[in-house]
């Protein structure tokens, strides 16, 4: 059974991922793609807090501000990759 700093993490990202899909919109394979990398940016934003030692605003073991900063440039980079581009006429 994973652990209640798991589990927050979890819930953080894909509400991450959803509100970035509320706001900008798509399709479902869009919103997986934000969910997915929600998850994906957030894991890596809070290795780098553990790594580099940034301990801002952290809830247990859960570096929070790192991971929501990680998570908010993948979901970035995912929204240029899959934004529909219409050429000019």
């Amino acid at each position: 059974m994973p652990g209640p700093t798991l589990t927050f993490g979890f819930i953080l990202a894909t509400l991450l991922g959803s509100l970035f899909h509320l706001i900008l919109g798509g399709d479902v394979r869009r919103l997986a793609a934000f969910l997915v990398a929600g998850w994906v940016g957030f894991g890596i934003g809070h290795l780098l807090g553990v790594n580099l030692g940034i301990d801002v605003l952290s809830i247990g073991s859960l570096r929070t501000v790192p991971a929501v900063f990680g998570a908010i440039v993948v979901l970035l980079l995912t929204h240029f990759m899959t934004a529909s581009r219409r050429p000019a006429r």
